[in-house]
């Protein structure tokens, strides 16, 4: 079970992710509402130089035209754009297209049953899918769960392609286990789960979550 610790937003954040065992980090930049975690691109390229061999860096943006990704990607010279915003299936096209070397992640808010159809269309021009809960002014990072009996028709759905699936949306080290049983996801994000009460990333909380992950079995 792969992990992403996202909201990396310097460089004790990254250390305490690499400390913990993750194999992604998260760097949230251009962005279209208020986050605690958003990061410059001049910083997000200095966090994802300071990142060693394999761990991936991902770019984590509402952006939603393929030039402004794909510039953006190369401003922060990470190695995964998550195409997190709303945007059409021609500009995922288009940034998959373009991405050369890198892979493309795509959002899907799980907020009902046509998620389904959603993660299905796109999952063809995508890497993998990322599902993810959203809130009335959120779009990611709203801290709470959702349908997980979605997500794993979704995990379902799309085996036949075999575009790998990521489960994010209120995790936390507490409930990862149940929610990687239940869905059965390649890979598991988490955010706000593993922040101490400052808001930075606790290194307690981002060992356990990890490794609640890693013991985990579909």
């Amino acid at each position: 079970m792969r992990a992403k610790i996202c909201g990396i937003r310097n460089e004790s954040d990254l250390r305490i992710a690499l400390d913990a065992g993750a194999d992604a980090i998260g760097l949230i930049c251009g962005i279209n509402h208020r986050s605690e975690d958003e990061v410059t691109p001049e910083v997000a390229r200095q966090l994802t130089a300071a990142a060693p061999p394999f761990v991936s860096t991902v770019l984590v943006t509402h952006r939603d035209t393929p030039e402004s990704i794909l510039d953006l990607a190369d401003q922060t010279g990470v190695n995964t754009i998550q195409v997190h915003g709303i945007v059409t299936l021609d500009t995922l096209k288009a940034v998959h297209a373009a991405a050369g070397s890198r892979k493309v992640l795509r959002a899907v808010h799980v907020s009902g049953e046509e998620a389904i159809a959603d993660a299905l269309e796109s999952a063809a021009h995508c890497d993998g899918l990322l599902l993810d809960s959203r809130s009335k002014d959120r779009l990611g990072g709203t801290g709470k769960t959702h349908d997980w009996s979605i997500s794993r028709r979704i995990v379902e759905a799309v085996a036949e392609i075999g575009t790998p699936v990521i489960l994010a949306g209120g995790l936390n080290p507490g409930n990862v286990g149940a929610a990687a049983e239940k869905v059965g996801p390649f890979g598991v994000d988490v955010n706000s789960g593993v922040d101490d009460a400052n808001g930075d990333k606790s290194p307690t909380l981002c060992r356990d979550f990890v490794r609640n992950a890693a013991r985990t079995r579909d």
